[in-house]
Parts: C-alpha cells; sequence; structure tokens
C-alpha cells in the first residue's frame, strides 16, 4: 500500500492517475472527501500527529517553508514501518553554498535520511505550471515581467516529476538516490513567452524588472517577510547569473519516455490562457 500526500496539486494529481495506470494499489492523504479524486482516500493532514499503519511507502510532498510537516510525517512513518519515502525536494538543494530557497528542502532531506527509512529524493527544476502564474497581467495588460533577463532555465512538467516518482514507487532500485528532473531544453523568460504567445495566437509583451526587490513588491504587495523577501531576491539573483540552465535526462533514463517540451505543454493548456 502507497500512500499519497499533496495528491490535488499538480505533481499529486498527476502521479494518482500514473499509479491507477500502473493498476498500483494506494491511498491519497486528504483533509476532507473528494469525489473528483479516483483513489481511495485516507482523511487528515500533517498538521498533526497521523496514522499511517498499513502504508508501505509514503510519497510525500510537504508545501511552504519549515519542518514541521516532514517532522510529523517522518515520525508516523517510522511507528508504522514505512519502508520507503520518495520526498519532492527542489534542485535548489545543489548550490554551495545551499541558497535560502533550498535550504528548507536540505534540511527535511536531512531529516528524512536520519530517519532511516530508505528514500529516494526528487530534485526538479521549475515547473512548466508556473506559468500560470502569469496569468493576472497577460489578462490584465498582455505582458510578462521579467526578473531574470539572460538566465537560462530548463521548466519540467509535474506530470514528468509524477512518472519519476510513480517509478521510484513501485520499482526496486531507487533506495538512496537522489534524481534531479528538468524539462529538455533551457530558456530565457523571454523564450517561454513567445512561446506561449505562439500556442494561444496572441503577442505577448515582455517587461523587464530592474532589481529583484521590485519583483518581490510585485508579487506581494502587502509585504513579504524578511526571511521570504530575503529568500526570493536571493534566488531571482542566483536564476539572473545562470546563462545555461540545468538539465539532465532523469525522465529518460528513469522512465524510459522523453520529457514533455514546454512548447507541447503550451499548446495543451492554452485554454486556460484564453
Amino acid at each position: 500500500m502507497l500512500l499519497v500526500t499533496g495528491a490535488t496539486g499538480h505533481i499529486g494529481r498527476a502521479l494518482v492517475d500514473e499509479l491507477n495506470r500502473r493498476d498500483a494499489r494506494f491511498r491519497a492523504l486528504v483533509r476532507g472527501p473528494r469525489p473528483d479524486l479516483p483513489a481511495e482516500q485516507l482523511i487528515g493532514d500533517l498538521d498533526g500527529p497521523l496514522d499511517l499503519h498499513g502504508v508501505d511507502k509514503l510519497f510525500l510532498l510537504v508545501p511552504g517553508t519549515g519542518l514541521a510537516h516532514t517532522t510529523n510525517a517522518v515520525a508516523a512513518a517510522r511507528a508504522a514501518g514505512v519502508r520507503r519515502i520518495v520526498y519532492v525536494s527542489s534542485y535548489a538543494v545543489l548550490g554551495d553554498p545551499v541558497p535560502a530557497m533550498g535550504r528548507w528542502h536540505y534540511e527535511r532531506e536531512r531529516l528524512i535520511q536520519d530517519s532511516g527509512i530508505p528514500a529516494t529524493f526528487l530534485r526538479p527544476t521549475g515547473f512548466m505550471t508556473n506559468t500560470i502564474d502569469w496569468l493576472p497581467t497577460i489578462r490584465a495588460g498582455g505582458y510578462v515581467l521579467d526578473p531574470i533577463g539572460p538566465g537560462r532555465a530548463a521548466p519540467v512538467d509535474p506530470a514528468d516529476i509524477a512518472a519519476v516518482a510513480a517509478t521510484a514507487l513501485v520499482e526496486d532500485g531507487h533506495e538512496k538516490q537522489a534524481y534531479t528532473v528538468t524539462g529538455p531544453e533551457a530558456f530565457t523568460l523571454a523564450e517561454q513567452v513567445a512561446i506561449l504567445g505562439a500556442a494561444i495566437g496572441r503577442t505577448i509583451d515582455v517587461r523587464p524588472i530592474e532589481t529583484p526587490e521590485e519583483a518581490v513588491r510585485f508579487r506581494y504587495p502587502d509585504g513579504a517577510s524578511p526571511e521570504l523577501a530575503a529568500a526570493i531576491v536571493e534566488g531571482l539573483r542566483l536564476m539572473r547569473a545562470d546563462t545555461i540552465g540545468l538539465r539532465t535526462d532523469v525522465v529518460r533514463r528513469i522512465t524510459g519516455n522523453e520529457p514533455r517540451t514546454f512548447a507541447d505543454w503550451c499548446r495543451e493548456n492554452a485554454a486556460a490562457f484564453g
């Protein structure tokens, strides 16, 4: 029996579909009944103690910052004798030194490792679905703000992350492994905007943002906590400085399938930008 946390999010929902295709036996952890979710459901959350008895393997996706949810999940997993954890981390843990955005994931990885439960860490780059965050300015004025200029990144489809996760959950040989999951192509933000514009048949302007601090003010008009603001500023500066973009062959190597391209994702989701 597998347990999927985060089952209603971009990765978790795709993982539910992937596990169903593989005829895997699993449950989805949900806060309340979800008739729209095609899975046996366990009602609960990671805010406090959780009974995981009967669960053999755990897919762990923890939102936000801090260690509380991870601590609760690991304690429940140890008590129930869970034999494997697949945790969605971030490629940001690869930094030297590890930036603030990666430090939270780094600490969670250490917590899971210290539990003694065999684990697989998935370290994806930015999600293609993050493009949806552009919707407000596209609808309001036909533009996207660009805080990273010449920086390049290889966004990954959450469905590809889910496919790697499913393989790590149902097949042996992935224990004590860390997989950096990326898309197949590295783009500047302006190049991504052009691809999206072609997919929806619309010209979208790109408006450069001169400083990361300006990007924080735009994203959080009511203000962000100093810790979060500093982490975002640091992350944007690192993204601007990376003019190559990290790419790996993990999706193809682990699943046997080619990762989805950003152009394919844009065409399949064009209606969302109408």
